[in-house]
This record gives C-alpha cells, structure tokens and sequence, in this order.
C-alpha cells in the first residue's frame, strides 16, 4: 500500500540507499526489466552482486539497516519526496514469548457498591454463604470417594495408594486445576462420586498435562456413564489445547447393568479409544500407568498410549479376568500369570516399563515427560497489579436472582489488573459490556451481561467478538442472562422481537466462528436462548465453569405460577407446585455439574485465579511443536 512520507522527512532528501537495495528497488519498478533481468541470466552479474550477497559482503550493511527499520520508506525512482513504496512486510517466527503489554492508560473503573445497592449486596452474600456451604459438603464427599471402608480396603488389603496420593506423587508441588468434581452425585442410579475417576489440569516438569485418574473406591473402579462422559470430556480438553495427555488405570471395566447406556453409541466408551488414535496422529503425547486393574475394554487406554508403565504386584491386565478364564475352560490362574507386570513388560511387550512400587512409576512418568521434546509456557517477569477491590466482595455481587443483579463493572473491577479496563462502544447497547483488560498480565476481550440482551446490545457484542477474532485475543465470557421477555403484544411489540432475534442471530453466528479461545463464567442465570449467544455449553467455550449461585434453565423457575389462572388451564394445583419443584432442582449449579453440563462449580473469589491458568494452559500450544507425520503411533 501506498502511503505519504513522514512528516520528519519533509525539507530534507533521504540519505540515498546502498547498491544493492537501489538495484533490488529498481527491478521492482521495472526499470532493469529489459536490461538487468536478461544480464543476470546471461550470468554478466552473476560473480558481482549475487555472490558478494550471498556471501555476507552486505550481511553487516543492507539486512541489518533494513531490520532496524533504516530503510523502512524508500524513494521511488526520479522522486525525492511525496509517495513512497514501503518494504514488503515480513513475519518472522520465534517460540520466544512477545512481552505483554500492560498498559497504565487503560481507565480504572469504580468499584465502589453505591447505597442503593447495599441491601441487594446484602441478601446476595447471606445466598453466597448458603450455596458455598452446601458446596463445601458435597466437594468433601466427593473427595472422600467410595467412603472410609473403601479407602481402607484399597489402601491396606489391596497395598495401592489413593488416588489423591498418585496425583501428589506425579504432579509438581503446586496447585492443580480440577475439572467437574462433583459429577455423579445424585444420578438416577446412585451416587458415583467424582464419576469414580479424577480428571483435571496439572503440571509435570513444569509442562501443563491432562490427567485421567481412576478411583478404585467408587463401585470397585467399574466405568458408569458418567464416567465414560467425564473421561471424553477430558480428552477434548487435551485435543483443543494440544494437552498431553496421563492416565492412571485402575478399572474393572464397564458396569454391566448400564451397558446400553456406555456402551454402543458413537460418545460412549469405545470413543475413549477413538480419541486416543487421533490424538497421537495430531502429535498430541500420551501415557499411561497401569496401578491396579485393567479389564476389558480398559485394557486398551495402556495398550494404545505411547508409552505405557505397569507397577509389580498390584498391575494387571487382561480382556478377560482368572473367574472367567475358570468358567471358560475350568482351568485355576492368578492375575499375575494372566496378565501381571513381568509378563506383560517381558514377553507380551504390552508395557514399555516396569516398576516394582507405585512411587518408581509416577517417577517414571515424570521421566518420560522430560523427553517429549514439549516446552513450558516461558516464564514473565512482570508481576500482574492485582485488582484495587477485593475479591471477596464478589459473594455480594452473586445474585440470588435476576432482580439481585448489581452493575457487570462491579464484578469486573475485582477480575481484571489494576480495575483497569478499556471499555468498548460504552454509550451504546449498554446492557452489555464489551472491552479489553488483563486477568495476570494475559490480555482479554470480556463480554458480560448488564441487563437484557437487546438488539442494540447483540450487534454491539457481534462487532466486538468479530474484533477478537480479527486480532486474535481470547474472550471471556461472564454470563447473567435475563428471564425470557414475554410474548409481544402489538405489532410495534413483533416487530421489535423480530429486530432483536436478527441481532441475536448474528452474535450467535460470531461466537461460533470466532476462532479464538473462549471462556465462560455463569455468574448468575443461564436460561433460553440467550446463554447461546454468551456462549453456553452448546457454543463448545474451552473452559465453562459455574458460580455457586448460579441457575442453569430453559426457563427462570422462580416467577413460575403455581396457582393456575382462572379459565385458561383445568390442571391441578398440586401439579403446577411439583413442575416448580422439579423446574427450581432441575436448574440449580450442583445438579448441573453433577451431570457435566459444564467443568465444575469455582467459588467467586477464586475466579481470577481460574482464569489466569485457563489462559495460561491454553497459551502453552502455541510453543509446542506440531508433528507433520498425520498418522499415530503403532505399538506392536
């Protein structure tokens, strides 16, 4: 593109370039098209220019003078000053992180909390500490996982470790994100606590991995449903964020009673093994430990990882195990001669290590991890401001409702850096808030409710995720959604739903195509059609995850009726007050993630910390290496 001279350059003629770079600039205006070309094929320059540039004659004089931008506007020829022909622009690639910009300009919002809003911040703190307690029980009793009994078996009959305790022997001595561990409490065929298996994110040798940890103490390490949908769900993780990928195996397959619910559709267990195939061929690393049993269709997580680990004594693996081996051909076999860790890591070749303890295979592991040729997100050396408001408040900006919903910049002035935020469109559809702030040091584009998603407001959140998109900033989400309005009444009423369906339509359409990193928080309601347009779990965000206060509906269940109205509907009254019941249980934050409709419940002072490690694990791809051989690792 053309562009005029600087302003600086005016009254004065550039210093004329070097020979070289005049000759380069003037074959690109053509001016040698018929004398240069032609000698330099006919070899006349082929001793003289070419090969004193090629040899590093000019290396100290025109490459470096173009780098540090001496050349940046040349002269075009016969013209010394007005238009000027710009070098063709030049990216260059480094795994060397850029330094983030953190600028002080940005406006710091008031985080204050007015008086009119003080009861409000009341009652939505007495709500908080209410949902936080319950949290706090069910958190516990799922980290206690079969119970006392079962943990004592595991640990002093059966000589294995907890699962908790593998996870502090293979992680680095540092916080781990846990993903959903509430699912399974409160399934129609029982409590499953965690899913019987532990997935989250951690580090090994400071490399951000997926583990996927089987507890032996729920239903004696047998796969239910959920469990197959909680493992799938951790693999999708790895695959979007090129997570490698650690499984510690110590199942007894699937539970039988429940097999047309596991078993044969296409997201059912066997697409455990499917992820595994397409996860090597994307160059995505994955390992495994066999630390108990491993039957039937679990048999094959070790065997299609790239290296797999099996621990002496307490490692077994086999399709079928020694009482059906008995019924099948009356003949009596231990586990360790079927398919224990000797035979398996020196004659069938189905394990690549073996280890005489559980603490020599975690080490192992790590060992393996530190030759995957995978780098750690580089260090920063600036430390993030934290926010000016503490992020304790956040318990009396959780709204106990829609009518409890205190101004989005509140709960922003306690996430983002320094309460520094560069606000977009601000005047205009502002009942959504769109700008830009770092959440520790990693820039963001934020959108957040501020009321009902009008028409004004989606086309301003569409333009703005566009913006993202273009410039590849990663968006975060903070969804309070509105109860739906109800039906228009007038034609003027029609119309106006019409205009904002068109408006929805099209922010719905730019979140789905924004390729760019998306993270969602529910800070209060997620109902109708409205949570898609902010990106609910139907919008595929990287991470989602749910305050405790939060409602997850197609519909708001607290204005329902439950007297019917006179003349319009002849159903009992005792059915309308059990449809609210079941409506107000069906919507609250535990049965949500007891059922994996998001990646677990975080509590609102923790938000900024999450946050910061979403985008930190999804930083990390972008200094990994891509295989270019599309294909995965045969084994045998």
């Amino acid at each position: 593109m053309w562009s005029p001279a600087p302003l600086c350059a005016l009254g004065r003629r550039r210093p004329g370039p070097s020979a070289p770079l005049q000759l380069l600039t003037r074959l690109l205006h053509g001016e040698y098209r018929e004398k240069t070309p032609t000698r330099l094929l006919h070899g006349e320059y082929r001793e003289k220019t070419p090969t004193r540039l090629l040899h590093g004659e000019y290396r100290e004089k025109t490459p470096t003078r173009l780098l540090h931008g001496e050349y940046r506007e040349l002269s075009l020829p016969g013209q010394g000053w007005g238009r000027t022909l710009p070098l063709p622009p030049r990216r260059f690639v480094s795994n060397k992180p850029k330094s983030r910009r953190h600028p002080k300009t940005f406006p710091v919002l008031d985080g204050s909390v007015p008086a009119a809003y003080q009861q409000a911040f009341q009652e939505n703190l007495r709500n908080s500490e209410a949902v936080m307690k319950r949290y706090s029980e069910l958190l516990e009793k799922a980290k206690k996982g079969g119970g006392e009994k079962a943990i004592l078996r595991h640990t002093q009959r059966n000589k294995k470790l907890f699962v908790r305790e593998r996870l502090r022997l293979l992680l680095d001595d540092e916080d781990f994100l846990e993903l959903s561990p509430l699912a399974g409490l409160g399934m129609p065929y029982g409590d499953v606590p965690a899913a019987g298996c532990l997935t989250g994110i951690g580090r090994i040798c400071g490399i951000w991995c997926v583990f996927i940890a089987s507890d032996a103490t729920v239903k004696g390490g047998t796969m239910y449903p959920i469990g197959v949908k909680k493992q799938l769900r951790a693999q999708e993780i790895a695959m979007e964020n090129r997570l490698l990928s650690v499984h510690l195996v110590d199942s007894g397959g699937a539970f039988l009673p429940l097999q047309s619910e596991l078993f044969p559709d296409k997201l059912h267990g066997g697409r455990v093994f499917y992820n595994e195939a397409i996860m090597s061929a994307m160059g995505i690393p994955q390992v495994a430990v066999v630390c108990g049993s491993c039957v039937a269709g679990g048999a094959y997580i070790p065997t299609m990882a790239e290296e797999s680990v099996i621990i002496d004594k307490i490692g077994t693996l086999f399709l079928a195990g020694p009482p059906l081996v008995k019924a099948a051909t009356g003949e009596d076999v231990s586990p360790e001669d079927l398919g224990g860790a000797r035979l398996h890591s020196q004659v069938s070749g189905c394990s690549d290590h073996f280890a005489a303890s559980e603490e020599e295979a975690y080490v192992c592991i790590r060992n393996i991890v530190s030759t995957l040729n995978c780098h750690p997100v580089p260090g920063e050396d600036r430390e993030p401001d934290s926010p000016l408001y503490s992020p304790e408040e956040l318990l009396g900006l959780a709204p106990l409702d829609y009518s409890c919903t205190l101004p989005v910049k509140l709960i922003l002035s306690r996430l983002v850096d320094g309460s520094r935020f560069q606000e977009f469109k601000a005047t205009y559809g502002t009942t959504l808030v769109t700008g830009f702030g770092h959440v520790e040091g990693h820039l963001v584009g934020i959108v957040a409710n501020n009321g009902e998603l009008a028409h004004d407001a989606a086309l301003k959140g569409s333009h703005f995720v566009q913006l993202c998109g273009q410039r590849g900033i990663p968006i975060l989400f903070l969804q309070n959604t509105a109860p739906q309005p109800a039906g228009p009444a007038s034609i003027s009423q029609a119309e106006a739903h019409s205009n904002r369906l068109k408006a929805q339509a099209s922010m719905m359409a730019a979140v789905a195509c924004a390729a760019v990193p998306k993270i969602t928080i529910v800070i209060g309601g997620c109902f109708g059609s409205d949570s898609y347009v902010m990106c609910g779990r139907s919008f595929s965000p990287n991470f989602l995850f749910l305050w405790p206060n939060a409602r997850v509906a197609l519909v708001d269940s607290r204005p329902f009726p439950t007297v019917p109205p006179a003349g319009d509907w002849t159903g009992e009254e005792l059915q309308l007050k059990q449809l609210k019941a079941k409506l107000e249980e069906e919507s609250s934050a535990f049965y949500s993630s007891s059922r994996l409709w998001d990646d677990g419940i975080i509590l609102p002072q923790d938000t900024r910390k999450v946050i910061a490690q979403c985008l930190e694990i999804m930083e990390q791809k972008l200094f990994q290496a891509v295989s270019p051989h599309p294909h995965p690792i045969i084994r045998m």
